[in-house]
């Protein structure tokens, strides 16, 4: 898969670029800067939920759901449409900005990157039935004809396929800890030969570990507290609780906490509504992003060090998740690329822009080929 393509955008995209807001930095600063104080905190709060207490975690998990912002006081809806405001200004719709979005990408070449749950298919009840619509598969289809395209999901990578059916992708599944490359003749051109698949496992140390920690999580989770479900993700477990009675959401968090006793090579971190355990290494979204890049052959710098002016790549990454912020931080580290981050609510976030939910998505998607056909 070596299509790579460009954004065409009016002369005087330049000059939007330069006026999008008060409080809006693009390309965003490495360091400091506006946006900066914001991911510095948003990376003081990534903690491993095995050595916290309960209590924070409910909080945290508390705060983050949208059902609990909906429900907030009127006295406070003038307040809480203030903070939407300024947020907006900081992280901007990457549809309404999406001129200076592309004058940013103007003579780079652009590689995508999607998360799935929430970002191509809507957050479900039923993590079974996180289907995508065939509009947003058109979408990404018209997407990797003209960019190297790949999904970064926390799900397996064969069950996220299985949803996506688009075998001329790039799959990073269980966080990045499972990467494939194009697996059929659609990743090659004219007769010439398949393009060989890039393969990165770098836990599979940790299957046999894993296949036990799933076994004890469904005896002791999903077999003890009702609507409580066990997924498990190949190189990492998802916990899912949504369907779990508040009340019992205490229960969940001490109940698999006790079973990772037994794993300490094991960690356990959130997202939304699901608790994700994985193996202790340093591998996440962002490294999978790293990979990726360094795979299609761009430089894979992203950690504060220079990445040359020879690097051409304008990675777009976007995704809904805490999980996704790995690969934010490491777009904001290359001083180039765009983060979005989906959510109808304000969050602190590494990305720069925002788009509400997934159909914002697909209409970003189709306007990213649109400019790129024209």
């Amino acid at each position: 898969m070596t299509k790579h393509g460009a954004v065409v955008v009016p002369e005087d995209a330049v000059v939007a670029a330069a006026a999008v807001g008060r409080h809006f930095s693009f390309p965003p600063p490495r360091t400091g800067g506006v946006g900066g104080d914001s991911c510095k905190k948003l990376a003081a709060q990534q903690i491993d939920l095995g050595a916290a207490v309960v209590g924070s975690w409910l909080d945290s998990m508390k705060a983050s759901s949208p059902r609990h912002r909906l429900v907030a006081p009127a006295v406070a809806a003038a307040a809480a449409d203030a903070e939407h405001d300024e947020w907006m200004e900081k992280h901007p719709s990457a549809l309404g900005k999406f001129e200076a979005l592309a004058a940013a990408a103007k003579g780079k070449r652009i590689v995508v990157f999607l998360d799935y749950d929430g970002t191509l298919s809507p957050i479900v009840e039923d993590p079974d039935r996180a289907v995508m619509t065939d509009e947003m598969r058109d979408a990404v289809r018209g997407v990797a004809a003209r960019f190297p395209t790949a999904i970064v999901s926390g799900r397996c990578r064969d069950k996220v396929l299985s949803f996506v059916g688009l075998e001329e992708l790039y799959y990073a599944g269980s966080h990045g800890m499972d990467i494939q490359g194009p697996t059929n003749a659609a990743a090659s051109k004219g007769g010439e030969e398949e393009e060989e698949s890039v393969l990165c496992q770098p836990a599979r140390e940790f299957l046999p570990m894993i296949g036990e920690a799933y076994a004890a999580l469904v005896e002791k989770v999903e077999g003890v507290i009702p609507g409580a479900k066990v997924e498990n993700n190949k190189f990492c477990l998802s916990v899912h609780f949504r369907r779990v009675d508040e009340r019992r959401w205490g229960a969940v968090a001490d109940q698999v906490r006790a079973v990772l006793r037994g794993y300490p090579r094991l960690r356990l971190t959130q997202g939304r509504k699901v608790l994700e355990v994985r193996p202790a290494i340093k591998w996440d979204k962002g490294e999978a992003l790293r990979f990726l890049l360094s795979a299609l052959g761009f430089s894979a710098a992203g950690d504060g060090e220079d990445d040359g002016d020879d690097d051409d790549a304008f990675p777009i990454y976007i995704g809904d998740d805490r999980t996704d912020e790995d690969a934010f931080r490491v777009l904001r580290a290359r001083g180039h690329g765009a983060g979005i981050l989906v959510s109808r609510f304000p969050k602190d976030t590494c990305a720069s822009f925002s788009l509400r939910d997934p159909g914002e998505v697909k209409d970003f998607l189709r306007k990213l080929v649109t400019c790129a056909a024209a």
